[in-house]
């Protein structure tokens, strides 16, 4: 399985992971490279290094759940891949429950939808390790229960069962991938930044760190770069087609370590810290078993580097200062 000469689309792809599998897919050398994005998080910005190397990219701002607008893409630009990124993300979720389900969902079925009436060849659909919820055992492998503890997560399960049920009914060429916790340059800064982007703005605006619960929760965190590399490699291989893949380091690291990771890297080891009461549906412990991403790709990420936090924290203080 090849990318050169396809023609491939990438929902989210004005996003923070989005952006990056953009970035990569233009060194496959594509016939034509098309991304879709809402805008609810992503941004023009996010693509100007890949409008660089590949000035024929084009951006649509389009809401990926909508099956009629999308026929009309993926016919007029001849899309055979589509790499599944578009998403409503899991703070959102807590704030607008049902718009965020409703949307998730529909952005799964749709592109489903799609590869059954043979508008597109290949569903590279992006999960995510939210939808295990809370460790049961550690590492947690793709037959961990499904024990969703948020409206974002139980919509990321349904949309696995959806795919599924897809490629077990009409057999269409898919698969699922459930990254965990992304960290790296372009990450959302907004109101729905994740934590590594947060603590960096209040060392950068002298204010307290904020810290949910006791600190002691852990996440499998891996560089994004690290993520849309397996992302290509899973769709190059043939034997992923209908598997559920974790794309993790294998490593847990906890809110406190990072925290403390971080005050080093920007020589601020004495920066003040609060301890809050923890977030609804915060899971305790994520930590991903990487042995099926290993077999089938041969790729095995770092967990956090002193050097790629480095470079994180160098982007956001460039966007922040």
């Amino acid at each position: 399985m090849n990318l050169k000469g396809k023609n491939v689309l990438v929902t989210g792809g004005a996003g923070f992971i989005g952006s990056h599998l953009v970035d990569r897919l233009i060194t496959e050398e594509p016939e034509k490279l098309v991304v879709v994005d809402s805008f609810f998080l992503g941004t023009e910005k996010n693509l100007s290094e890949a409008y660089k190397a590949f000035p024929a990219l084009k951006l649509y701002r389009m809401d990926a759940s909508n099956l009629a607008s999308m026929i009309q893409l993926v016919e007029n630009e001849k899309i055979e891949v589509v790499f599944d990124l578009a998403v409503i993300p899991l703070p959102t979720s807590l704030d607008f429950p049902t718009w965020t389900i409703e949307t998730n969902v529909g952005i799964a079925a749709t592109f489903c939808e799609l590869a059954r009436r043979g508008f597109i060849q290949t569903l590279i659909h992006c999960s995510s390790s939210e939808a295990y919820g809370s460790a049961v055992h550690v590492p947690m492998d793709e037959n961990h229960p499904l024990v969703p503890c948020t409206p974002y997560a139980a919509s990321k399960a349904a949309c696995d069962h959806i795919v599924l049920s897809y490629r077990e009914t009409y057999h269409i060429d898919a698969v699922i991938i459930r990254p965990f916790n992304n960290f790296g340059p372009r990450q959302n800064l907004g109101s729905y930044a994740g934590v590594i982007p947060i603590v960096v703005r209040k060392i950068v605006n002298s204010e307290p760190i904020e810290i949910f619960g006791d600190g002691e929760q852990t996440r499998d965190f891996i560089f994004v770069r690290d993520t849309v590399e397996a992302m290509v490699r899973i769709y190059e291989e043939e034997e992923t087609r209908g598997q559920v893949i974790n794309i993790a380091s294998g490593q847990e690291t906890s809110v406190n370590l990072l925290v403390r990771e971080i005050t080093q890297v920007m020589s601020a080891p004495d920066h003040p810290l609060i301890y809050s009461a923890p977030r609804p549906g915060d899971v305790r412990r994520h930590c991903g078993d990487v042995q099926k991403m290993k077999e089938l790709i041969g790729f095995e990420p770092q967990a956090v580097s002193r050097e790629n936090l480095a470079e994180t924290v160098e982007w956001y203080k460039k966007e922040l200062l």
